[in-house]
């Protein structure tokens, strides 16, 4: 997804995603909603991207068996060339931004 779209495109777009998916499953809202444990008007707003909670996506997901859509959010790079080197050491915390000195 282009990173030029509004908050309200990217909520939409997900929406649509998941409406797709279901779909695809041929679930009516009312089956997934009662699988989720969510209510069918907070899966109709889930997939309006009229705004969601984190906990409705997540119950979503893993009642479309789709909860591994998570991992793909912010996935932690497995290789660190960093960490190859001699003399690297694993990182404990992190740090501040540095000011540039003129």
């Amino acid at each position: 997804m282009p990173t030029h779209q509004t908050v309200e495109e990217l909520e939409s777009a997900l929406g649509a995603s998941l409406k797709a998916l279901r779909l695809d499953r041929n679930i009516d809202q009312q089956s997934l909603a009662a699988q989720a444990g969510v209510s069918a008007g907070a899966l109709k707003n889930l997939e309006n991207g009229k705004g969601s909670t984190l906990k409705t996506l997540v119950s979503v997901l893993r009642a479309l068996e789709r909860a591994d859509w998570l991992t793909t959010i912010a996935p932690v790079a497995s290789i660190n060339p960093l960490t190859h080197t001699e003399s690297a050491t694993p990182r404990q915390r992190a740090g501040s931004p540095r000011s540039s000195r003129s």
